[in-house]
This record gives C-alpha cells, structure tokens and sequence, in this order.
C-alpha cells in the first residue's frame, strides 16, 4: 500500500458569501468575516477554519484525497478568506519539501513586470528592444521592433513556438506580425530579462525584494532546469501566499504590492485571439480559449466544471493555482503528472475532473 502522509487542517467560521441572499428588511445580516493573511515574518503560522463551520460537505473529502492520491498529487490546499480549510501533504511529499511550478509560475514573471511598470523602469507597451538592444530576436529588424513587453505577457510575440525552450536569438524566428497570432512560447521569460536590465539588478534579486519577501514566501528560489530557463521552486504554503495576494488583486495586509489597475488587466482578456487567456494568467468562464501546441480555436470554457469567475495559473505536469474571487478562495496543487500517458503544458482533463471533486464539496 502507497505511504501517504496528510495533514488536514479544520476549523473555522462563516458560510461562503455566496449563499443567497435575504432581501428582506427584517432578516439580521452577519458581519462579513475579514480576509487573513499569515505573518511575513518566516514563523508557520496560519489560521485555519473548518468544513463544519462552512457548510460544506465532510463527506465528499475522502472521495478528493482518494482521487488526488491516484493522481500522483503531492500536496494539496483550499483557503477560504485567506484561512486554511484542507491541506494535505500525499505519495511521500512534505509540508517543508520544496517543489517546482513548471508554467505556473509564469504569473510570477506578469506580477514583477507589473511593479516594474508602477516603479517607473518599464512601460509594458513598449517595444522588447528598448531595454534589450536589437539582436534579441533573429527576426528582421522591423518584424522585432514590432514586439512589445505586452506581447510577451500575452503570448502575441509572433515568434516560433515550436523550436523548444531554447530562447537564444537564433531561436526565436519570425513566423508572423507581433499582434496578430497567439501561441504558447516560453519567449515570456525575456520579460526577466527586460526588468533585470532596466532595474540595474539580477532578476532573482529584484524578484525577491519586490515581491517574494514582501509576502513571506520564504526560501523559494528560481532554478535552472538545464535547458536554459529557470523554474521557481517553493513550498506549498509559499504557493498559497502567491494565490492569496493573487485574490486580493495585488494587495498584501493593507499593502498595495502591485496596483489594482496592472492585477485587472492581468486577470482580463488580454487580447483578441484567446479570450482565454490575461497577461500568463488562463482565465476561465469565456466562450472559447486556445491550447497550447495549437492553431485552433475551441467553443466553450476552459474549465466546464470550474466557477466562471475563477483565473489560473497552470503549469506543466498539473502544477496548479486556482483563485476563485466570488468564492473567496484559493486551490493549491503540486504533483507529479497526473495522467502519465497524457502530459500536458497547462491545461488537461485533470482540470475538469479536480473540480467535480471540489464541488462535492460545496
């Protein structure tokens, strides 16, 4: 029998505020319950609540860490309000063991440039090569002058997605018109590259005073993963911090990290060929998306089963964060792939089965 090691963490306080609501004069309201946020100062403190005092259903919980298990998860989190709700640790995997975000982590790159942009070193609509110099492509010099800091965010760069990781400049080849063709390409990661020249610093540096240590996210590190990239790693509890600043749209205990203005857009269709798809955010509940890998445009949502109002961030072998606004909530999950025979760069059918699990819940 497969070791699992869990920790379920219970208990807690109201409803979700999205019960329905009495319209009538006479029915006494509850105070809304204020949002949390754990203590930046390294400790391991952090408040939890319980399905019982949610509402929510205790016995679809085995069902979820029985499916999550299977599906070669390691650790596994819900907060609600900022507040632990479940937190499981699964196949070996540990509260302390750090572990990668492959794509997920994307969205770190979005929210750095984001305070770039409010500190004054960036402008996200200007061209690549005003911070990079000429060169950075091999695309002719007109085609890459075409090539903004938004189109890297949005994936609209018109360069080749499909010559692998590889982002040298003879790698990066013209295929069409910055704007005009949306493609998942790791080129995104020229925006690291963007704030470390105009910020006068490394990237991991400036990374990590802006914004890794403004929300405790202790002890996570960006990683070469030998082909060039690097990858950040941190615990699960450090994802969560992320996926908590992420709900409360750039804002960190009264402090406003990146604007409001930047985090909308960023959780926002971004651009008109994936309706799917923010600035490295995927965005669910529009009415068509595009995959990664593909030149083709699907009817219907990302993620059937998921809330509407819910964005992510979604990385190679189920590497997962779920914000869920209306719900208050954020899902947290690191593992292996979940279906071997299947792997996917972002999104798979994992999605969509996860959260017929999660919904049982409710």
């Amino acid at each position: 029998m497969q070791f699992k090691t869990y920790l379920f963490t219970c208990l807690g306080l109201i409803a979700l505020s999205s019960c329905s609501k009495d319209d009538s004069a006479s029915t006494p309201t509850t105070p809304e319950e204020s949002m949390y946020f754990p203590p930046s100062d390294g400790t391991n403190t952090w408040e939890t609540k319980s399905i019982a005092s949610l509402g929510w259903n205790q016995a679809a919980v085995q069902p979820l860490v029985d499916y999550l298990t299977l599906k070669n998860t390691k650790s596994f989190m819900i907060l609600v309000n900022g507040r632990i709700v479940m937190e499981y640790y699964l196949n070996g995997h540990t509260a302390t063991t750090p572990w990668y975000w492959a794509s997920a982590g994307k969205t770190l790159t979005a929210m750095t440039s984001g305070i770039a942009q409010q500190e004054g070193l960036i402008n996200i609509n200007n061209k690549v090569s005003d911070y990079l110099g000429t060169g950075w492509t091999s695309a002719p010099l007109a085609k890459e002058n075409m090539i903004t800091c938004k189109h890297l965010l949005t994936m609209t760069s018109g360069l080749n997605d499909a010559l692998g990781d590889d982002v040298s400049p003879g790698n990066l080849q013209y295929v069409a018109d910055a704007g005009t063709r949306w493609a998942y390409h790791n080129v995104y990661v020229k925006m690291q590259d963007v704030v470390a020249a105009a910020s006068g610093q490394t990237w991991s540096s400036y990374f990590n005073t802006k914004l890794r240590d403004r929300i405790g996210m202790t002890g996570g590190a960006w990683i070469e993963d030998g082909s060039g990239l690097s990858v950040y790693w941190s615990t699960t509890r450090n994802m969560a911090r992320f996926g908590l600043l992420s709900l409360n749209k750039g804002k960190w205990n009264g402090t406003q990290i990146v604007n409001e203005a930047y985090y909308n857009e960023a959780t926002s269709t971004s651009q008109n060929l994936n309706q799917a798809y923010g600035y490295l955010w995927w965005l669910n509940g529009k009415s068509t998306y595009r995959l990664p890998g593909l030149q083709l445009q699907f009817n219907g949502t990302l993620i059937p089963n998921g809330p509407a109002d819910m964005f992510c961030a979604l990385g190679k072998n189920d590497q997962k964060i779920y914000v869920i606004p209306s719900k208050k909530m954020v899902v947290i999950r690191m593992g292996e792939v979940s279906d071997p025979n299947n792997p996917t760069f972002a999104l798979s059918g994992f999605d969509n089965e996860l959260w017929g699990k999660i919904n049982a819940l409710f």
